[in-house]
Parts: structure tokens; C-alpha cells; sequence
């Protein structure tokens, strides 16, 4: 989720038909916090990687979705939950003619139901920033080789990395996790995301 994430993508040249009409269903609601067309850009390549299923927590009017829904190739599944139900009917309707595109109405918990998945992008909860917000249980919910993304953090310019003046719990979580190989990915000189990929066995 990015403040003004829809808006950005104004000035960001060409993009896929399924992104514009997301983007037309965002804007027509009033959704500002797509994500922005750099975020989106690394889902469409990700998304090439994926052979099975995809999953996606807080799909919010679809455009993250959408960038995803572009790069996967024809047979993957992508399955993403969104806690309000009002937008979780916008997003399902703009993917009403993409059977292989699934969009759930709960608790971000729910993405639990569809693992394990090639591709996990963590952006409506799972991510573990936010106070009795846990994080994603990578090693049950990713293949082995699987790819999950953390998305929206401010570029660390410190180590450890700091949030507030304080280390960054969730940053170092994703950085040190036991059971990835990550790395944090400086997609503007704003926005950063950690990028992790599940270690074998």
C-alpha cells in the first residue's frame, strides 16, 4: 500500500490493459493506496517466475493484483484477500473475466487456506510491522524455492536499519530469517522492498 500509489501511475508510460482498468476502478472509488508502478513493475517479473499459485494479502481495489495477474503465464492461479468486503467486489470485478484470478473477503489469514505458494507478496498484513500483526509463516506457506515480497519501506541508510530512531523489527525479521536468502530491493530513492526466496529443504 503506497499514500499515492494510484496516482503515480499517471506518469508511468505505457502499462497493461488488466493494470488500466484496475486503475479505472480505483480512481472511481476513490482508492488512493494502489501501489506504485515501481512496485508493480517487480510483481509483473516475479509473477513469470510462478508455476502454480500465486497469493497476495490486501488486494485492495486490484492494481497490485493486476501488475501480478499480467506477468504470470497462462495455468497459474492467483488467489488474494482483502479484509473489506467493498473493495474486495471492486477487485473481483475487474477480474470477472480472469477465471484463473480469485479474490477473498477476511482476514489476511485466510491466504493460509490456498498454500503453498511460487509467489507471496505480503502487503495487507502477514508483514509484521504493525502491533499484533504476526508474521507470515514462510516455511509453511512457500514452496521450496518460493519468492515472498515485503513491500513498502523507507531505504535504509543505517545498520541495523532504524524505524522511528529504533531498530526495525520487521526489516531485520524478513533480513534474517532463517528459512530465506533476502535482500532488500531500492525500487525509487523513496520505496524500498525486501525480497526473499525460500531455501531448499
Amino acid at each position: 500500500m503506497s499514500l499515492s500509489g494510484t496516482d503515480s501511475h499517471t506518469q508511468a508510460g505505457p502499462l497493461p490493459p488488466l493494470v488500466r482498468r484496475a486503475l479505472a476502478a480505483a480512481r472511481a472509488h476513490g482508492f488512493p493506496y494502489s501501489c506504485r508502478p515501481e512496485q508493480g513493475r517487480l510483481l509483473h517479473a516475479l509473477a513469470g517466475g510462478a508455476r502454480g499459485v500465486i497469493g497476495e494479502t490486501g488486494t485492495g481495489c486490484g492494481v497490485g493484483l493486476a501488475w501480478l495477474a499480467s506477468g504470470a503465464d497462462d495455468g497459474v492461479r492467483l488467489v488474494s484477500v482483502e479484509r473489506d468486503p467493498k473493495r474486495a467486489r471492486i477487485a473481483a470485478d475487474v477480474f470477472a473475466d480472469r477465471p484463473q484470478v480469485q479474490v477473498i473477503t477476511g482476514d489476511w489469514r485466510r491466504i493460509e487456506e490456498d498454500g503453498p505458494y511460487d509467489l507471496l507478496v505480503l502487503d495487507g498484513g502477514g508483514q509484521g510491522k504493525a502491533d499484533g500483526d504476526r508474521p507470515a509463516d514462510v516455511g509453511r506457506l512457500l514452496t521450496p524455492g518460493g519468492t515472498v515480497v515485503v513491500d513498502d519501506f523507507t531505504p535504509a541508510t543505517t545498520w541495523p536499519p532504524l524505524h522511528d530512531g529504533r531498530p526495525d523489527l520487521a526489516r531485520l525479521f524478513w533480513l534474517d530469517h532463517p528459512d530465506l536468502r533476502s535482500a532488500e530491493l531500492r525500487l525509487a530513492p523513496d520505496l524500498s522492498t525486501i525480497v526473499g526466496t525460500r531455501r531448499p529443504g
